[in-house]
Order: C-alpha cells, then sequence, then structure tokens
C-alpha cells in the first residue's frame, strides 16, 4: 500500500503532488522516511545535548524541523522535553493535519506552511536543523544541485555559530557531493550510520552532523561506519570513496597545493578575513551564483587594494574581462591583476571573467545578472551600490570602419580598420573635421593594436569597406601622445564602462569615414618607435660616414607589423638599407596592400623565419676555420683563425608573440634563447647595433631578459618608454671609446642624429631627441 501511494508522487519537488499524497493517507496517519523513532532517539539525543554548553535544559533548544511532512519525529522531541521546535513544510494539507493533531497536547510547538528553500526567518535563530530526507527529496536528477543548494543556503543563514544541521539521507553520491562542497569552510562534518533493525527500502540510511563554527578552518570528513556497514554494498563503498576523496581535496587546499575558488557564503563566514573589511593586499577566487536567480555561473577574483589610502574615487569596483581576453597575462597573472587594480581607483576591485555561455548576451544583461550576486561583497563603507563602477577592456574608440578581415594559417584571423578616437588631439582631420588612424589587429591577441597609421586627406583607394563585422580592442601597444604617463596607458586600455549593443550597432553605420585616404609614413603612432630611432645616436658616427661616403648601412628590421616602421625609417635615414623580414605572408601581403608598404632599392621584405635568417647570416660571417662549431663554441673562442666579418649593421627585433599568457608580449621567448643572442653577437662582430623591443608589465621577466643581454652584450643600454609598457634595449659588441658614457659626449651624438634625420616637421625631431635623452647605460 505504502508503495503504491508514494508512485502517485512522480516529482518529489511539487508542491500539488505532496497534497495530494496526504490527501490519500488520510487524517492522522503518519509516514516515517528512512527510519523509525526507536532507531534515531539514542543518536539524536547524543547531539541535541552538544549543542551548546550554555542550553542548560532541552527547553532552551531551538530546533527546526524543515519538510516535517507527516513524520511523528517532531512529537517524539517534544515528549522528551525539547519543546521549542518550529516545524515546516510547503504542504497546507499536512501542516493543517499536523497542527489539528498536535494543538492541545503540544501547545508549545509550532507549525508553519513555509518552502524550505526560500524560509522567512531571521539570521542565526536556530540551535539545530534537523532534516529527515527532506534534501535527498529536493535533489531530483532533472532538477539538478539548484534547489538543494537553495536549501542549503537557507539552513545556513539561520543556524546560530556553534548550531547544528542534522541531515538523514541515503548518501547518495550528488547528495553528499553538494554537502561536502557546500559546506566546505568554517563548518565541522561527522557522517554515521544508523542502525536499523528493518532497513528502508533495503538502503542503509546515514546521519550526517554538520556543526557551524566561527573559524575558517577546513577540517577533515570523520565518519564512524567503517566497522558496521556492508561495504561491500555500491551505497557503502560509493559513500567511502566520496568521503575520501573530499578529505584529500581538503588536504590538498589547507597546504596550498590546490587553488580554490570560494562561494559567497565563504567569504561571508569569515574564511578569509571579515569580508565587510578591505585587507590591504586580499585576494581569493570567488564563484559567484544564486541558484534560481542568475543564469550562470561567474568566476571571479577579489581583489583589496595594497595601498593604504582614503584617495580612492570607489570603495568598490566591478571589472568584466571579454571572454577573448581571459587568457592574457594582464587579467590570469597576480602580478597583471595588481596592475589593473593600481589603476582602477578602487580600494576594492572584483575582477569578473566571461566565458562562452555569456558572448551571446548584451553588457546590460550581464550587469543586471552580477549586481545582486556582488553586492555581498561590498565592504561596509560602500553605503550606496549605485555608485559602485562597472569597467571593462576598452579602447577609447568612437567610431570605426572595417577595412578588410583575412586569415592567415600562421597568424590566424587579421583585421584591418579604421578608427576616430574619443579624443583627438592628434593628426589632420578630415573633411569632417575628424582624425582618422588605421589599424592592423591580430585576432589572436585581441587586446592588442600591432600597428596604427595615420590617414591624410590625398587619396588613394583600399579594399572595400566591410561594415558587416567589427572588433574591439585596446589602444596600441606603445603609447599615443595622448597618453600622459605608464599609469593612465593602463587606465585607458582597461577602465571603459562597457558599451551597450546598440551603441555597438550604431558605430558600424558611422558616415565619418572616406574612401580616398593615404598613408603618412612620417607619422610615429608608436612612441617605441621614437625611441628605437633615437637610439641610433648611438652609431651617429658611422651613420654621418655612411653619409657622407654614400655608401648603404645594412640594416635588418624582424618583423614587420604592416610595415609603418620600415617605410618611415626608410624616410627620414635614406643612407640605409634596409632588409625586413616577416614570418607570415599574409602579413606582408596586408603591409602591401592596406598600409602602402613599397619595396624599392633601398627598401625591400623577406618572407622568412627571423630567427633562422640571422643565424644563416651568421655562418656567413664565419670562416672555414670556425666550421663544425655551434654559435656558442664561436662566441667562446680565442681562435685566431676565426675570421669575422668587418661589415657594420643595425639588427631591430620588432616580432611579436602569440602567447598572450606569457607575460610579454613583445618579443616572442626564441628571441631570448641565449644561442639566438650569441648569433647576434656574432652577426654584429664587425660592429653595429642589436635593438630589441620588449613589451611587458612583468617586472620580473623585464629583469630576466636584461640579465640574459647582459651575459652575451657587455654595453647594454635602455630606454624607459613613460606613457606605455615598452622598453627598448640597445645592445652594442663593442664601446668604441669610453666617452660613450659621459653625457656631454651622449648630448653630441645627438646632435649628430638630428642633424642627419629627415623629416618635414621639424617638431618629430625634437621630439626624437627629447627621448634620446633619456637613454640609461646599464652597469655590469
Amino acid at each position: 500500500m505504502a508503495t503504491a501511494i508514494l508512485e502517485t508522487l512522480g516529482d518529489f519537488t511539487k508542491k500539488e503532488n505532496w497534497d495530494n499524497f496526504f490527501r490519500i493517507r488520510g487524517i492522522g496517519d503518519a509516514f516515517e522516511w528512512y527510519a523509525e523513532w526507536s532507531d534515531l532517539q539514542s543518536i539524536l539525543f547524543d547531539h541535541l545535548e552538544s549543542v551548546s554548553t550554555e542550553n542548560v535544559n532541552p527547553q532552551s533548544i531551538q530546533i527546526l524541523v524543515p519538510g516535517c511532512g507527516s513524520s511523528r519525529l517532531s512529537e517524539h522531541l517534544y515528549d522528551a522535553g525539547y519543546t521549542g521546535i518550529v516545524n515546516i513544510d510547503f504542504s497546507k494539507v499536512v501542516i493543517s493535519d499536523m497542527l489539528r493533531r498536535n494543538i492541545r497536547s503540544r501547545p508549545m510547538m509550532k507549525w508553519r506552511v513555509m518552502d524550505m528553500t526560500c524560509m522567512k526567518f531571521p539570521d542565526e535563530i536556530f540551535d539545530v536543523v534537523i532534516d529527515k530526507g527532506g534534501l535527498d527529496a529536493l535533489m531530483e536528477p532533472k532538477h539538478g544541485s539548484k534547489l538543494g543548494r537553495k536549501y542549503l543556503t537557507e539552513v545556513k543563514r539561520v543556524l546560530k555559530i556553534g548550531g547544528k544541521f542534522v541531515c538523514l539521507t541515503l548518501a547518495e553520491t550528488h547528495v553528499v557531493g553538494l554537502l561536502f562542497s557546500d559546506f566546505r569552510f568554517c563548518w565541522k562534518i561527522s557522517i554515521h550510520v544508523i542502525p536499523q533493525k528493518h532497513k528502508k527500502q533495503g538502503f542503509d540510511t546515514f546521519i550526517v552532523v554538520i556543526t557551524k563554527d566561527n573559524l575558517p578552518i577546513l577540517d577533515p570528513i570523520s565518519s564512524s561506519f567503517e566497522h558496521s556497514i556492508d561495504l561491500s554494498q555500491d551505497q557503502g563503498i560509493s559513500l567511502s570513496l566520496a568521503i575520501k576523496t573530499e578529505n584529500e581535496a581538503r588536504h590538498d587546499i589547507s597546504s596550498g597545493v590546490t587553488d580554490i575558488s570560494y562561494s559567497v557564503e565563504d567569504l561571508i563566514l569569515g574564511v578569509k578575513g571579515d569580508i565587510k573589511e578591505i585587507y590591504p593586499g586580499r585576494r581569493c577566487q570567488v564563484l559567484l551564483a544564486e541558484e534560481g536567480f542568475s543564469l550562470f555561473s561567474y568566476r571571479a577574483t577579489l581583489l583589496d587594494s595594497k595601498e593604504k589610502s582614503d584617495a580612492f574615487l570607489y570603495q568598490c569596483g566591478i571589472f568584466i574581462v571579454p571572454q577573448k581576453r581571459t587568457c592574457e597575462w594582464l587579467f590570469t597573472s597576480e602580478e597583471g591583476q595588481w596592475l589593473v587594480v593600481s589603476n582602477s581607483q578602487a580600494a576594492r576591485l572584483v575582477m569578473v571573467f566571461l566565458d562562452s555561455r555569456h558572448c551571446h548576451f548584451p553588457m546590460e544583461a550581464i550587469q543586471d545578472e552580477l549586481s545582486p550576486l556582488v553586492k555581498r561583497l561590498l565592504p561596509k563603507n560602500c553605503i550606496n551600490e549605485v555608485t559602485v563602477p562597472y569597467l571593462t577592456a576598452g579602447d577609447g574608440v568612437k567610431e570605426r570602419n572595417i577595412v578588410k578581415k583575412v586569415k592567415s594559417i600562421i597568424t590566424g584571423p587579421i583585421l584591418i580598420e579604421d578608427v576616430i578616437y574619443e579624443d583627438e588631439d592628434v593628426g589632420i582631420p578630415n573633411s569632417d573635421g575628424h582624425i582618422i588612424f588605421r589599424r592592423l589587429i591580430f585576432e589572436r591577441s585581441p587586446g592588442l593594436v600591432q600597428s596604427e597609421a595615420l590617414l591624410t586627406k590625398e587619396c588613394k583607394s583600399v579594399d572595400n569597406f566591410d561594415e558587416t563585422n567589427r572588433k574591439e580592442s585596446i589602444p596600441p601597444k606603445s603609447g599615443k601622445k595622448r597618453n600622459q604617463n605608464k599609469k593612465n596607458s593602463l587606465k585607458k586600455e582597461c577602465m571603459m564602462p562597457p558599451k551597450s549593443e546598440k551603441k555597438r550597432s550604431q558605430i558600424r553605420k558611422s558616415p565619418f569615414f572616406q574612401d580616398n585616404m593615404k598613408i603618412d609614413h612620417s607619422y610615429l603612432a608608436s612612441e617605441y618607435h621614437s625611441g628605437i630611432i633615437s637610439g641610433l645616436m648611438l652609431i651617429s658616427s658611422s651613420l654621418r660616414n655612411a653619409a657622407a661616403s654614400a655608401e648603404m648601412l645594412k640594416t635588418i628590421i624582424i618583423g614587420a607589423g604592416a610595415g609603418l616602421f620600415p617605410m618611415c625609417l626608410h624616410r627620414c635615414l635614406p643612407f640605409l638599407d634596409i632588409e625586413v623580414v616577416e614570418l607570415d605572408p599574409v602579413v606582408f601581403e596586408v603591409a602591401r596592400d592596406c598600409f602602402e608598404f613599397n619595396e624599392d632599392g633601398k627598401i625591400k621584405m623577406h618572407v622568412a623565419d627571423g630567427i633562422k635568417f640571422i643565424q644563416e647570416r651568421d655562418t656567413t660571417c664565419i670562416s672555414n676555420g670556425a666550421n663544425g662549431k655551434t654559435s656558442n663554441e664561436r662566441a667562446q673562442s680565442s681562435d685566431a683563425n676565426v675570421k669575422q666579418d668587418t661589415e657594420f649593421k643595425i639588427l631591430i627585433v620588432d616580432a611579436d608573440s602569440s602567447d598572450i599568457s606569457s607575460g610579454w608580449t613583445c618579443p616572442p621567448a626564441e628571441f631570448l634563447d641565449e644561442s639566438f643572442l650569441i648569433s647576434v653577437k656574432n652577426f654584429l662582430s664587425g660592429g653595429g647595433l642589436f635593438v630589441i623591443n620588449l613589451v611587458s608589465r612583468s617586472k620580473s621577466i623585464r629583469e630576466m631578459v636584461i640579465a640574459r643581454m647582459k651575459k652575451v652584450f657587455k654595453h647594454l643600454f635602455y630606454l624607459e618608454i613613460d606613457t606605455d609598457v615598452n622598453d627598448v634595449m640597445f645592445a652594442l659588441p663593442t664601446l668604441p671609446t669610453e666617452a660613450y658614457l659621459d653625457p656631454n659626449h651622449l648630448q653630441e651624438m645627438c646632435t649628430e642624429l638630428k642633424e642627419l634625420l629627415v623629416f618635414d616637421k621639424p617638431e618629430i625631431k625634437q621630439a626624437i631627441m627629447e627621448t634620446a635623452k633619456k637613454i640609461k647605460y646599464f652597469k655590469h
């Protein structure tokens, strides 16, 4: 009969099904889940008596029985002296029946119609919550853990510190998995098997006792059933394995072997300190989710600024990292994240990482989702959540048009776009009064503009515009004049309010772009390019001799980009014989077709591997006396028979790295291997200059690069670009004279370079000279 009635329930989570179940059973008929009172009383009394030393008598203990149904458990407890019992169930039928049955004989016991997943009680009001199969009923396979998680959140909320959650369960894997993860921090868990004369449905019933602690200690789960249960049964084997796995995970977390994402509830409990207070330097991973209220969960990192300052513009900010940028070093590494925090103007920054699940939703919807989730993470002095800004990785672009999209086997998707920036303080306006730039972007690094050119009115038509596509990125890897310093550059890069989809669609239809524009090759958008030219002062005497003798000075540039820098160098120092080495033939085509790169007798491009190109040239620079030796052996050899090339050369490495998570963007790591650096030294054996553009926000990476360069080159100079993250390294195989280190001589070399440069605008020359004054010598 009982089995037949149970079959009428169907879905255990439906209120209507339970109402029908209790009507069929009839008034006054009790139904026990899992275990009878005779099986439970001893173990229950043991745990009730140990709830609190302050509770000297049973009447003072406040007990909640959620999902009480028609069980007589509460009646037995009341008769044993535990009179402070509140019973809840969402079935009005069973609550009415139980109230009628007990109102006279047990007047102090309370009965309320209430949903256990959304209780109407104040926080921390109960000493004990006793669940007899309620959690199991909520964990319907088709609902997943949604209802169970909501219920457990309520249990945590209503329990006092030191209180106990006593859960009677069949301990199925998905149920204990939820219990173990949700009660990981600030809770103590023990599991016991309930000895039964007659098992319900042939299964053992377990009692899981979870105590609310006030210390963020990760205790192992204890159990006492190993010898009292038949472990040959699947039920016992699965539970034992689950406990073992969870305890191993807890050990790894406690010992720091495994990083962990805390729930908001864990943080509120104090696992990482008082979440309402700003703890300078606190950093922790957070999982933002609220089952039943939000569509998604969000991976986030909470960071409290290391700076103790009252001058923050915001007490808390929410920084949204788009999916395409979640692998970048700036957002994934701890060092990079602290850089973002230092520029956010927020005492606390919650960095939220989007993934593929979020890509089809507008930013407004995502912000609406996040708002209630992050509200509980606001510090106490953040009075008004309206003042909490939402920031994202922005680009400061006001208008844009796609010029061309191509795909390369080597580089991947490549985007060429024309843009108008929000702040237009550089360049010549078009007929509509706007300044337009053409940008080259490798979509494997969506946050990085590879090259940027200024467009002028005179006109040559480029490929057809494609207004159906548009990509967002950030300002160029080099600083522009509109950026004032490195801090502002990072701020410009990151701290932008998220754009709405409506605004994006308007950008596609901008009327400001014209077909007839041409590239201004005298414009240096990238300040590090000005820095490279300024560093040529270190070989100004050789430049002067080449110009005077009408001999061409061999210059090799590895990494073409859009070909803008080689073309500018070709114009401003016409006695250079420039060879550009580019690995990707598609990039070469883009430089030629969209950025007007033109080869002639003094400038040409090779499609080749830059490292092999130099190593092969290195090999030709060594006589037969060195045949068979490696680059390292040749560098260390003192054999007088090793005759090296005497041609003076310039080598510039300006190639980007495809690994955006490595911490440096330029150059690829292979260009800083000792073997390649030794090849460069041999290649420049006749004298010359080696230049590397280093792009990294990591101080440790910069120090490592300097150490490697010093190991091979005795004389190293560097230029730190104030407006961005570029550092330009200049290495000389030999130092012509000690006068190179004399400030007066450096000034003379600056003047000499200035006289050699050919620019239409004198202010460009002057800017290069000012940059040259910032070049410093690395002392060994």
